[in-house]
């Protein structure tokens, strides 16, 4: 059996050699895989394949050689892991099981059923549609499904329908120092500079320093001028955590690019939508926030706005106050993004989601509005007019 797969590996094109096959062999008489099967398949493949080109292949001549064989049981299988068995409670439906599901009704309906709730409820619920609990179709809860409501003790989101979350999450954040695909990203924001002349001469102005001599009887007569600089100034605000989860990489690789860019950068989170305060670190965000105010007042409006987000969230955290799915905001995120665009008048949005589904996004449409349409898909051709348009 063994021979068989080593034959067949090299029938089907993989370049196993008969000295690594001897070391399988040596592997395999002093017990090491333990009688695993899967053992047996990662240390086969270790040792047999030394390009991930033909992991595909061996992949199909393992199943055709072994097929059949299965795991043994007794003690060699593990317990199963206890968050395993909390996932088999989750709440999985079809397309046309999630159609009948209704929402509440509404942003008040929604906050004050919940209110109601809280002071009925005097035990733990799993299914149902009523109380909150988990794995049913309630509004209330985890491991479920509703088309609309509020996650309640659940890691992380599944179906992307919570219009609050009742959990402290924790973000992490951006790495600024992703330089692999930046290069592109790094010629597209080049279209917004504005170069100036910036402190003391330090530089040798050769054309300067020929004329002024030649002027001066072939006296040398040396000429300096400041260093030329971007004098652009940006402010990124990034939409981290939830359904960004999905776009840390273009983030990262954003985030990176900019502050190579850009001399004169300031940077800040947000969730979803901004609201009264935002944050420079991901970690300390609960008790180091800054007032969105006191950005406003710092920086000059002669800055570039450039916002980086998905746009995918509940519209209510973008009209209602309290909207927010954090916190209770006493103004609405539309009020504070307004106030943003009114300091500062280039300012742009990038967004990760491919253009073609915003228009089933009603906060995307929402914000692009907001935005005067001055939203842009975070691809090298959206990055590209999204410049553009800063530099005017």
């Amino acid at each position: 059996m063994f021979t068989e797969l080593f034959f067949e590996l090299r029938r089907i094109g993989v370049p196993v050699s008969l000295n690594e096959y001897l070391t399988l062999m040596e592997v395999m008489e002093r017990g090491i895989p333990d009688y695993n099967v899967d053992n047996f398949y990662y240390l086969s493949r270790a040792t047999l394949v030394k390009d991930e080109r033909h992991l595909d292949r061996f992949d199909r001549v393992f199943s055709h050689v072994f097929k059949g064989l299965e795991a043994p049981e007794g003690d060699v299988i593990q317990d199963i892991p206890e968050d395993w068995l909390k996932k088999l409670t989750e709440k999985y439906l079809t397309e046309e099981e999630k159609a009948k599901i209704e929402a509440l009704g509404g942003w008040e309906e929604l906050m004050e059923t919940l209110k109601k709730r809280l002071q009925e409820q005097e035990k733990r619920h799993q299914g149902g549609s009523k109380w909150i609990g988990t794995a049913g179709t309630s509004p209330f809860g985890a491991y479920g499904y509703n088309p609309e409501g509020i996650r309640i003790g659940q890691e992380e989101s599944r179906h992307r329908r919570a219009v609050k979350v009742w959990d402290k999450r924790e973000f992490k954040n951006l790495d600024d120092s992703i330089e692999l695909g930046t290069r592109n990203i790094k010629l597209a924001l080049r279209r917004l500079r504005q170069f100036a002349r910036e402190g003391a001469p330090t530089e040798l102005d050769l054309p300067g320093t020929i004329k002024a001599t030649a002027n001066n009887g072939g006296y040398l007569d040396l000429k300096m001028y400041a260093q030329r600089k971007n004098t652009v100034k940006v402010l990124l605000f990034f939409d981290i955590g939830g359904s960004m989860d999905d776009h840390v990489k273009v983030c990262e690789e954003l985030f990176s690019a900019t502050r190579t860019e850009f001399k004169n950068l300031e940077y800040f989170y947000f969730h979803n939508c901004p609201y009264e305060s935002v944050w420079k670190d991901n970690r300390r965000r609960h008790n180091e926030r800054l007032d969105l105010w006191e950005v406003l007042n710092t920086y000059p409006p002669d800055y570039k706005v450039i916002f980086v987000g998905d746009a995918s969230m509940s519209p209510y955290e973008i009209t209602y106050a309290g909207g927010s799915v954090e916190h209770w905001n006493e103004e609405a995120g539309a009020v504070w993004l307004q106030r943003i665009l009114a300091t500062y008048k280039h300012a742009i949005w990038l967004n990760p989601q491919p253009a073609r589904t915003w228009g089933h996004t009603p906060s995307i449409e929402l914000l692009s509005q907001l935005m005067e349409d001055r939203m842009y898909p975070l691809t090298l051709d959206g990055l590209d007019k999204g410049m553009h348009e800063l530099s005017h």
